[in-house]
């Protein structure tokens, strides 16, 4: 009996075969005509060493020795907590000094703001907190996507100079409550800790899903595996080759194919090895949902049950809500 492997990218379900109500991902725009690309771009990986963990040293400094210097004084144990931001962000009063105030109320030390723009770096001066100026420029592709999703696609070739350098980094959007540290909850068994766009076991750590085709007879029931994103703004990436593999990869189709950054995340992480490509063959952890949470997860379920009354979470992504800074704001209240 076959199976039918997909993924739901928040409402959408991507398939690697087609069905009605699904987009065949072989034969998405664009894919197909880089298969070779991708294949060549793919080739050659080994799984000796790929899992252990770069550290830092003064060889891979001389990179980006401006970045390198500044991490050794932020970092903790090489690890860092990095928020991509630019000045619409920035505002006094806004998202952005919300989340340094966020950051600094749960005892975060080992955090920086990368700056995408001189006023973001003023603003963050005036905070008295670590930011690092770097110009990424938005590629050709993603210039359409709306600056949200142009900015958000920045963040992989960013993070590339992190892991480079040796340094393990846990990613957050700049819509996020932090409540405890973070680094305290990580497992670090994986090249990618990632929380989830789920909000129950099922949508978060995965569940068997059976298609039904009568017409079939006895082979009528066709099993899939469906697991619910890891959402691509806040996770946690080690410094290994695997994960540098997986950020490439992603660089590669965003640049080439456009698309939104999530949705590619996503299929680098989970679509396996076939003809003509090779996946980065990264390990993958999803968070505890209820540590890690989503503000759906929030305002549908968790406000409602008085079992959770006394739940304490890790952080609160608002990543499900369009008003985002109100109820960042409402959380902060609680």
């Amino acid at each position: 009996m076959g199976v039918v492997c997909y993924l739901l990218l928040g409402p959408l379900s991507l398939a690697i075969y087609t069905s009605a109500s699904t987009t065949s991902f072989s034969q998405s725009s664009g894919w197909q005509g880089n298969a070779e690309k991708l294949a060549a771009a793919t080739a050659g990986r080994t799984c000796s060493d790929r899992h252990a963990v770069v550290l830092p040293t003064e060889e891979r400094d001389t990179a980006t020795p401006e970045l390198a210097a500044f991490l050794r004084r932020v970092a903790v144990n090489n690890e860092v907590v990095l928020a991509v931001s630019n000045k619409n962000l920035a505002w006094p009063g806004g998202m952005l000094e919300s989340w340094v105030a966020n950051v600094r109320r749960a005892g975060i030390r080992n955090a920086l703001v990368l700056a995408l723009d001189d006023e973001t770096k003023a603003a963050m001066d005036k905070q008295a907190f670590p930011a690092f100026r770097m110009d990424v420029p938005i590629p050709e592709t993603q210039k359409d996507a709306g600056s949200n999703h142009a900015v958000s696609a920045l963040k992989f070739r960013i993070l590339t100079h992190f892991v480079d350098l040796g340094y393990s980094v846990f990613l957050s959007d700049v819509d996020v409550i932090f409540l405890q540290n973070p680094f305290n909850f990580l497992k670090r068994d994986s090249d990618i800790e990632g929380m989830s766009d789920g909000w129950d076991n099922g949508t978060a750590y995965g569940y068997n899903d059976v298609a039904d085709d009568p017409a079939m007879g006895w082979g009528r029931y066709a099993h899939s595996m469906r697991v619910f994103v890891i959402n691509s703004g806040t996770f946690y990436i080690r410094s290994t080759k695997a994960a540098r593999d997986l950020l490439d990869l992603v660089i590669y189709r965003l640049e080439t194919e456009g698309g939104w950054d999530q949705a590619v995340f996503n299929e680098c992480i989970f679509f396996p090895n076939r003809p003509g490509y090779k996946d980065p063959g990264v390990t993958r952890r999803v968070l505890d949902y209820l540590l890690f949470m989503n503000s759906k997860t929030l305002f549908k379920r968790v406000r409602h049950d008085p079992e959770l009354a006394s739940l304490r979470p890790v952080l609160i992504h608002v990543n499900s809500h369009p008003e985002k800074f109100e109820r960042m704001k409402a959380v902060e209240k609680r």
